[in-house]
């Protein structure tokens, strides 16, 4: 199961009481205070681990508590700090304030590493209290609250191309001539219900990442067909791939919807690097109709079947191109 959203509540460690004490050795009987001071409180982190592909962890397991200071104790002896809490989330994981809706924190890389909340301080001990007036304090502080915060947890999908079309388009059978990805493929729309990665090998030991979304329906930047969970993954890729198929009624009509939807929802996305392929050309039983070759035309689309492999060697080289055309544009 693919998860990629999630709440948790946070809470560091408190801090440790600071000891009353007092020096109690042979011949001094009464000896002066030497409570020592209580430990700090565990902080949380987060940190990015490519060993996790999901929230799914989250989903079971809400709330997250670091390890309280220990005490002080006599011979000013401070506690021991509380244990940090590391908790371990995707890499492309974006952290935001529940209360708020500011993000913390956008872990892109692998071993990102962001301090959420800070262990509370240990108290002190009360041979800090002495005085000349007061040279017998039974006083100490006690430790204080470690930070809480709710936060939410956003997963997008770290890939290079995105693969963006109404359902049943071919995206996902596409995927599967391309990786070794082995997504649910069937004749009937919304076979896909969540993003699938595969990596495309390409020339000599060189690759790239291709993004399955789930087709989007019209409306999908309104959340229609969940299609605001779905779009999220594709700003994060650096090209988009529009896959139609060539039996469309209309093949401009349906890809300007999708680019509408994709605007709709983020207009920086209309700026990344794009390509058109018309899909599924091994169903064609004489030739593509009339609109699909305007379209062709028109866009510079591909006509490519997945099935046959027709010019999918030919598409892996454009898309390798356009990746390179991206990198230099986030160079920039």
């Amino acid at each position: 199961m693919f998860i990629d959203f999630a709440k948790v509540s946070l809470k560091a460690g408190r801090g440790g009481q600071g000891s009353v004490s007092f020096r109690r050795e042979k011949f001094i009987p009464k000896g002066g205070p030497d409570g020592g001071d209580g430990g700090k409180g565990g902080n949380i982190y987060f940190l990015a681990d490519t060993q996790i592909q999901t929230l799914l962890d989250f989903r079971y397991r809400k709330n997250y508590k670091a390890e309280s200071g220990a005490g002080g104790q006599g011979n000013r002896k401070s506690g021991k700090s509380g244990e940090d809490l590391i908790i371990k989330v995707p890499v492309g994981t974006i952290i935001k304030d529940i209360e708020t809706n500011e993000i913390i924190a956008d872990l892109k890389n692998e071993a990102d590493k962001i301090l959420i909340v800070k262990g509370g301080i240990g108290g002190k001990g009360n041979c800090n209290f002495a005085t000349p007036t007061n040279q017998a304090p039974r006083y100490a502080q006690p430790g204080k609250e470690g930070e809480t915060l709710e936060v939410e947890l956003e997963l997008k999908l770290l890939a290079d191309v995105g693969l963006v079309g109404f359902p049943n388009a071919g995206k996902s059978t596409f995927l599967s001539r391309m990786t070794s990805a082995k997504p649910k493929i069937a004749d009937y729309p919304f076979t896909t219900l969540q993003p699938n990665l595969g990596i495309v090998r390409y020339k000599d030991y060189q690759s790239f990442v291709i993004a399955d979304i789930p087709g989007l329906i019209e409306g999908a930047h309104e959340g229609k067909g969940l299609g605001i969970q779905f779009l999220r993954h594709v700003e994060r890729t650096r090209v988009i791939l529009y896959m139609i198929d060539v039996n469309s009624e209309n093949p401009e009509e349906e890809y300007l919807t999708l680019k509408k939807e994709l605007e709709e929802f983020n207009l920086k996305m209309l700026n990344k690097p794009q390509l058109m392929v018309l899909t599924k050309s091994d169903t064609v039983f004489e030739e593509i109709s009339d609109l699909a070759k305007e379209f062709q035309k028109k866009y510079d689309a591909l006509l490519i079947s997945s099935a046959t492999g027709e010019n999918i060697e030919k598409l892996t080289d454009i898309i390798w191109e356009k990746i390179q055309v991206a990198n230099k544009m986030l160079n920039l």
